[in-house]
């Protein structure tokens, strides 16, 4: 059941920014390097090929990654392996040490915040990757925690999708200026459209309306996005448009649905995703697209535990609709993704831009009108903080587009058919649309007079140009050696059927070190209960003696091989009972 020993190189092909990045932070002295990146840029494949060359050069050093979620301990451990690094994403205080054949483990800051003992311990003279490095600052403790845990660590690589400001307490190996974090390297969303076949163009339907709400001192306040009101009132306008109690959440998601049926006429696998306040607003939204629409929506929540499995089945499927609630804001791959409805409360620029951040990944591949161009649209409240947000962003993708234009003597000066085909003629006018959200005791209609709700188009769609894969640096990189010595094989990437594939395979063959592991754990557990049966014997003598024959501690500290011959010891004990 074994890995096979023969060790695999891994190839891979960095864009330029990765390379210029990789030979940045090689020539960076000091333990600490910041890399902001936009989402979709490839942040992940750089860090892993950073950690490859870094462990390569000092065999024995573990690697350490810390996450902001649960769903993307698993996403780095899968993306890790790839690389022939064998990350645990469940890792925990209480295990012990960790075993010879593992090169680290994936954790989060929460967990972070309550085993940084443990923690300090195992990263002495490690390499450690801060995924969103931001996330240190959303608890005071947690930035403690990532100092205590992490200050004895040989090298800190922080990540972020964009750059971010410490608006209370500053992050911990992070360099300010002004507030504003510093970075080593930086890689924006222009320079990645500018490079073409990095990001797609997003578009922007901003959606306005007319609100009316009871105040918590009894007043009844009434406002469209375009009036002035109080930071205070603001919010509470945001959360009228966003209840369903009113018409205007439905009107806007029937537009994002539309929108996205006209997409997947030429991307099948395209889907929408929507950004819900709490999870009764989530089951609420899945609701309503499930009634207007016929659809079903699967709903991913942070406090259900089987939000992964939710998120990794939608992955794997062509279903329309996501509906989320901070567990696809970041971080997470979802490649097919290309309408997204800003349906939550939270407006801070950070938060805005990771969002937008899922639906601007490249999709390769992609054939017939829009494939060249794959724009994606993400439809939001005309509040004036998302309006901000959202011209920064338009205003970046329209300097891309005029610097191509400039570079480039062979791009069209108009709109290609492709796009002009998906956009058509009248998207500016599709946006009007009367709308009531009106949250009083009971639905209400809005009052005469109010008014049509303008649905505004943050500017018309541009002549993206054509696209390619830009050019890159290959690399062929051999998985560094296990903290225990020897090498374990990297799983074949080149589409290819590997191991475990065929009829009568070994079906562990495809599996991460940590699931073959559990799924060793789970046929010791079962041979030791049958000794226990057979042998009179009580379950802690069974496991101390088969221990013992192993020559192990503790069972979460054994590696593969010795889990695997644990289990023969077990299986000849078990015949010679019977």
């Amino acid at each position: 059941m074994s890995a096979p020993s023969a060790v695999r190189p891994t190839r891979i092909r960095l864009r330029p920014w990765q390379s210029e990045a990789l030979e940045r932070f090689a020539d960076t002295r000091g333990p600490d390097f910041l890399a902001v990146a936009t989402p979709g840029a490839g942040k992940t494949t750089f860090a892993l090929t950073a950690a490859v060359q870094d462990l390569a050069d000092h065999p024995g050093r573990r690697l350490i990654v810390v996450a902001p979620t649960q769903h993307l301990k698993h996403q780095w451990s899968r993306a890790a392996l790839r690389f022939g690094l064998h990350l645990d994403p469940d890792w925990s205080s209480r295990d012990g040490a960790l075993p010879g054949d593992m090169h680290g483990i994936v954790t989060t800051y929460q967990q972070v915040a309550t085993s940084s003992r443990a923690l300090a311990g195992l990263s002495r003279d490690s390499f450690v990757v801060f995924d969103e490095i931001h996330h240190a600052g959303d608890d005071r403790a947690w930035g403690t925690s990532v100092l205590e845990a992490f200050e004895g660590a040989a090298k800190r690589l922080s990540l972020s999708g964009t750059p971010f400001r410490s608006d209370t307490s500053a992050i911990p190996f992070v360099e300010y200026h002004l507030d504003e974090a510093r970075a080593d390297y930086e890689y924006g969303y222009g320079e990645a459209l500018a490079d073409r076949g990095v990001v797609r163009p997003v578009y922007f339907p901003r959606i306005n309306g007319f609100m009316e709400w009871v105040a918590p001192d009894g007043e009844v306040l009434s406002a469209t996005f375009d009036d002035e009101l109080t930071r205070e009132q603001a919010n509470q306008r945001l959360r009228t448009a966003l209840s369903l109690e009113g018409q205007w959440l439905p009107v806007v998601l029937d537009q994002a649905h539309e929108r996205l049926l006209a997409l997947r006429e030429h991307h099948p696998e395209a889907g929408g995703l929507v950004i819900a306040m709490d999870q009764g607003h989530a089951q609420e939204i899945a609701r309503v697209l499930r009634e207007r629409h016929g659809v079903r929506a699967v709903v991913a929540t942070s406090d259900d535990p089987d939000a992964s499995s939710h998120i990794a089945a939608f992955a794997a499927s062509t279903d329309p609709w996501i509906v989320a609630v901070r567990m696809v804001s970041e971080g997470v791959d979802l490649p097919r993704l290309r309408i997204a409805v800003f349906a939550t409360t939270t407006t801070t620029e950070l938060f805005f831009r990771q969002a937008v951040g899922r639906v601007v990944r490249w999709t390769p591949g992609l054939h017939g009108p829009g494939a060249r161009t794959q724009p994606a649209w993400f439809f939001l409240p005309d509040d004036p903080r998302l309006r901000r947000y959202s011209a920064e962003l338009s205003e970046s993708r329209r300097h891309s587009l005029r610097k191509r234009r400039g570079n480039d003597e062979d791009a069209p000066s108009v709109e290609p058919d492709d796009v002009a085909e998906l956009l058509g003629d009248d998207e500016q006018m599709s946006l009007f649309s009367v709308i009531g959200a009106v949250a009083l005791d009971g639905a209400g209609e809005a009052p005469a007079g109010a008014g049509p709700a303008l649905g505004v188009f943050d500017d018309d769609p541009e002549d993206p140009g054509d696209r390619h894969d830009p050019e890159g640096v290959e690399l062929v990189l051999l998985p560094p050696p296990l903290p225990g010595g020897g090498h374990v094989a990297v799983p074949a990437d080149d589409g290819a059927p590997g191991p475990g594939t065929g009829p009568g395979a070994d079906p562990m063959a495809s599996m991460t070190q940590r699931e073959r592991k559990a799924r060793l754990r789970d046929m010791n557990a079962d041979v030791a209960a049958e000794l226990v049966r057979s042998t009179g014997w009580g379950y802690v003598q069974v496991q101390n003696e088969l221990n013992r024959l192993t020559g192990i501690g503790k069972v979460s500290e054994a590696t593969l091989e010795q889990l695997e011959a644990r289990l023969d010891h077990g299986r000849r004990w078990l015949r010679r009972a019977g």
